[in-house]
């Protein structure tokens, strides 16, 4: 079985998801930051009565915050992204690496059917997946992929 297969086969849900922290709309940028690294967590989900309303990365920190001290005491709302794009536990892990590629986002929110958060995607969460299945050929190669060891 070739590896885009099995990707298609993976479902999201199966994949590890949980490098997040949520707060609801409202909260001060200062407070969602502090809990960030307080969870040391570097994506920030932002809920409305229990639903996704947006996301809040590191990156957003970069573009948004650090030149504005102001912002650190206004919403999370004023520099989050709203409505993100997301998807479902049962899609396929291919199909959200092609999402995540397609619309040029690192974090991915994954949401149920009811709305309910279930967790955040990353690349990274692709290869945590890898190197459990493949741990010989992703966690043993050499600093230079083309130079191998010689044998004695």
């Amino acid at each position: 079985m070739s590896l885009e297969s099995e990707l298609r086969r993976e479902r999201v849900s199966h994949l590890h998801l949980s490098g997040f922290t949520v707060v609801p709309t409202g909260t001060t940028v200062r407070d969602a930051l502090g809990q960030m690294q307080a969870e040391r967590k570097t994506v920030c989900l932002v809920t409305q009565e229990g639903q996704l309303a947006g996301i809040f990365t590191e990156r957003d920190v970069l573009r948004k915050v650090i030149d504005k001290p102001e912002a650190l005491n206004g919403p999370i709302n004023s520099v989050m992204t709203a409505d993100p794009v997301s998807i479902g536990p049962n899609a396929s892990a291919a199909a959200a690496l092609g999402l995540m590629d397609k619309h040029h986002i690192r974090n991915l929110p994954v949401v149920d059917d009811q709305g309910q958060i279930v967790g955040s995607m990353t690349h990274k969460s692709v290869i945590d997946w890898l190197a459990g299945r493949y741990p010989v050929e992703v966690l043993n190669r050499p600093p230079d992929p083309e130079r191998f060891p010689r044998k004695a």
